[in-house]
């Protein structure tokens, strides 16, 4: 663990996986929460931490395809993408970004 957090690619991969847990809790627990027991506690918690997470997925990606010289669109927007889709970055860690030296 403390390998990953030492280099750009390793802390990109962190935050995909917290990002892809927030969207996970987020859209089938929160929400249903939300809306079946009109309880909005949880989406009022998770959203915020979500959102954060989210942006700092996009910008730390920016970050890494610009060290990393990713062509756009080779790359770079697959990993955006994902961040879009449950179970997305989990994907994009697997396919793309556990390939990269860290």
């Amino acid at each position: 663990m403390q390998s990953l957090l030492k280099t750009k690619i390793g802390r990109l991969r962190i935050l995909g996986w917290l990002e892809g847990l927030s969207l996970l809790l987020l859209v089938f627990v929160a929400v249903p929460l939300k809306y079946g027991s009109n309880d909005p506690t949880f989406t009022k918690l998770l959203g915020p931490i979500h959102g954060a997470l989210f942006l700092l997925f996009i910008l730390n990606t920016l970050s890494v395809g610009v060290e990393q010289q990713w062509e756009f669109r080779k790359t770079t927007w697959k990993v955006l993408l994902a961040c879009f889709i449950p179970f997305g970055t989990f994907y994009i860690d697997k396919k793309i970004l556990s390939k990269y030296k860290h």
